[in-house]
């Protein structure tokens, strides 16, 4: 969950956002490291005696031709990487169906037979004390932990996208069309995140949230609910 005045990232609870976030401090070194070397030069030429001279410099043109070539690789090939093991679905131990709507959620577990729920934004007068506002629901996605999730995105009405930033999952919902994705969550907790597409009026009143169970927890909850 993100804090006020909070710079970086949501705490990862998936090997893909662990992989996001290391992603993120290459390129941020990367980045550093050129604006350091263009301000040391910038500085240099205005302290040194500037000079008319034409100079065949061409070792200095092949350097500057080199060197960008090899920081985009250095750049796309762990990015290519990860877009890889973000596409990637490998035999999901779940599979869940999230719906669109305006404005809420449907949630379908495709592997029970008669598990599936709306989830609404709870009202600020009916939030119990310690929950957050603007971001709980009255029915959490609930999922076991360190397993496979296959989550099934599509939409009823308008665009939506089904985000949530600390499992670094965002796909839209489109109406007509089935969008895939799928994490992991390596740590029990309540996960939070919003629709992503401006949808209408109520855009920012349909929250999601996710509650990673150990698995003898999760058979609980799923046994309750599909009874």
């Amino acid at each position: 969950m993100a804090n006020h005045s909070q710079f970086g990232f949501q705490d990862a609870s998936s090997p893909i956002m662990e992989e996001l976030v290391e992603f993120h401090d290459h390129a941020l070194m990367v980045a550093l490291t050129i604006c350091t070397l263009v301000l040391y030069l910038l500085t240099l030429m205005l302290m040194e005696k500037l000079s008319s001279d034409t100079v065949d410099a061409q070792e200095v043109e092949l350097i500057w031709t080199i060197l960008p070539a090899i920081v985009l690789i250095m750049l796309a090939l762990p990015s290519l990487q990860i877009l890889y093991m973000m596409d990637e679905i490998d035999e999901p131990d779940l599979t869940l169906k999230a719906i669109g709507h305006q404005w809420y959620w449907t949630y379908e577990y495709t592997d029970f037979k008669d598990l599936s729920f709306d989830s609404y934004m709870t009202p600020t007068l009916e939030l119990p004390l310690g929950h957050l506002r603007l971001l709980e629901v009255d029915h959490r996605v609930v999922v076991p932990m360190e397993s496979p999730i296959r989550i099934i995105v599509t939409a009823d009405d308008v665009l939506h996208s089904w985000a949530v930033p600390s499992l670094g999952v965002k796909t839209d919902a489109i109406p007509g069309r089935l969008n895939q994705t799928s994490f992991i969550t390596t740590r029990p907790g309540v996960f939070y995140g919003q629709c992503s597409e401006i949808c209408g009026a109520n855009h920012s009143y349909m929250p999601i949230v996710v509650e990673s169970t150990p698995l003898p927890h999760f058979e609980n909850w799923s046994s309750l609910l599909s009874s």
